[in-house]
């Protein structure tokens, strides 16, 4: 009986062994699949055409910057980055003051239709945005939007309000209701309470959220295509497309583009790191 359990305990640490050596393989896998775009990108950016021919994947055996210097040359390139900064900027101080707003009234306040008003917004969240590009694009040539800044900016803060509001909803209802009635007490009417109490409590969220909407705004392309068909309004990822259509055989130079448009985000994710997990995590709980 005993050389049956023992058999079954060795049984056992070998399939979790094996089961380990599975996850960790995936985990390596998928680590490998995320740094290999990145590390292709910042090599070939330092190569000549000639050395791109010859080897894409190895380390460049003279750096050239030659490719960075083109790049801030091109024409309206650094009016792309301006623009892009400043859309991304807009939509997000936009979603997480309108998020804010929303989130505390449907968490925190009593009135007819919050539960179902908060599943619909939810639900919003599975939309594609492709769907709404025709409906969206009719209502702004309607009102006079396109080719403008307030037309991007609306459309990039109602794509992430859903998710915005779900994820400061989720934290907003963990706050202890004795600690708001206190403020009451004191004085604090609902945008006191808001703005002293429960602003200051989620900053870890508001930063994942920062992250997050950040870099999905710095990264998308279709809306920006569509709306802003000027070529001096386009943001670096659509003039980055522009680039390739001029010079489509200087890969490094298209790679040196890329790079210049991934060091903004990955210096903004180095400072916001301890906060983007911590927010997520604190924003992840349910009622």
């Amino acid at each position: 009986m005993s050389r049956r359990k023992r058999k079954g305990d060795i049984g056992a640490l070998l399939f979790r062994g094996f089961t380990q050596g599975i996850k960790q393989a995936l985990l390596v896998l998928m680590a490998f699949s995320t740094i290999y775009p990145v590390y292709y990108v910042l090599v070939n950016s330092f190569k000549t055409r000639v050395a791109y021919a010859q080897s894409q994947i190895s380390l460049p055996r003279e750096v050239v910057l030659y490719n960075f210097v083109q790049v801030f040359n091109a024409p309206n390139f650094l009016r792309w980055f301006a623009n892009t900064v400043l859309l991304a900027a807009g939509a997000v101080l936009v979603t997480l003051v309108t998020g804010s707003l929303a989130a505390y009234a449907l968490g925190r306040m009593k009135f007819v239709g919050r539960r179902l008003l908060h599943n619909f917004i939810i639900s919003l969240m599975v939309v594609p945005p492709i769907v709404m590009m025709i409906p969206l694009f009719v209502l702004m040539s309607r009102f006079g939007l396109v080719n403008t800044y307030p037309a991007v900016i609306i459309i990039y803060a109602g794509m992430l309000l859903p998710f915005s509001i779900y994820l400061l909803r989720s934290f907003f209802i963990t706050i202890p209701q004795a600690m708001l009635d206190s403020a009451r007490v004191d004085g604090c009417g609902s945008f006191g309470i808001l703005r002293r109490i429960l602003v200051p409590l989620s900053k870890p969220v508001m930063f994942a959220l920062l992250v997050v909407c950040t870099l999905w705004v710095w990264n998308e392309l279709l809306i920006a295509l569509i709306f802003m068909q000027r070529e001096h309004l386009r943001t670096i990822m659509v003039g980055l497309t522009l680039l390739k259509g001029r010079f489509s055989v200087n890969v490094p130079l298209l790679m040196a583009g890329m790079s210049t448009a991934i060091v903004p985000m990955i210096v903004l994710y180095v400072f916001c790191q301890k906060y983007l997990v911590r927010g997520l995590v604190a924003g992840s709980l349910k009622e």
